[in-house]
């Protein structure tokens, strides 16, 4: 039992920071995201065994990303309807304080802003290799193995999210002077 632990410890929590990223971005709430990782981690535990000399990232966020999808099906199947997260562009504009800030910081979360609500319009699959690759860092063959769908379709997603996110982004900014982050 000590040997499994501490191997899980040198191994797998080393990517504890990039699985909550991950399942705070697919599930867009700090208390969702807390509960998918916590069991993420369980099931990575228990399955440690069953990892050999593969990436343990990939594998990590494969299971991170199966506990979401279920989390999501129990959700569904009970009715439960979340508060809006602070930071919602529907109707989340309510729970954001109406204090001043600096100007500074103030362009910088309206950029970061319209980042994400141009990103959260992109399709789901092309949100999801966008935010593998470019937050995630993670390689092609490596998305590819983690969605299942060969190489050559997770460059296709990734090529078309980056044009249509460049595009939306000048549309969208024009007259504007945000400042990118």
């Amino acid at each position: 039992m000590d040997d499994m632990r501490s191997r899980f410890d040198a191994e797998v929590l080393p990517h504890l920071d990039a699985a909550y990223r991950y399942a705070r971005w697919l599930s867009r709430s700090p208390s969702d995201a807390d509960d998918v990782v916590q069991e993420a981690m369980l099931r990575a535990f228990r399955g440690l065994n069953a990892l050999h000399g593969s990436n343990v990232k990939a594998w990590l966020l494969t299971i991170v990303r199966n506990c979401h999808w279920t989390a999501l099906k129990q959700m569904q199947r009970r009715g439960f309807v979340p508060l809006p997260d602070e930071h919602c562009a529907a109707d989340g504009y309510a729970m954001i304080s109406t204090a001043a800030g600096p100007e500074g910081a103030a362009i910088q979360r309206d950029a970061e802003r319209t980042l994400d609500e141009l990103i959260a319009a992109l399709p789901l699959d092309q949100r999801e290799v966008l935010h593998l690759r470019e937050i995630e860092d993670m390689d092609y063959r490596e998305i590819a193995n983690m969605t299942e769908v060969p190489i050559g379709t997770v460059m296709s997603r990734l090529a078309r999210a980056r044009a249509a996110l460049k595009v939306h982004w000048s549309v969208r900014c024009v007259g504007e002077q945000l400042v990118v982050p």
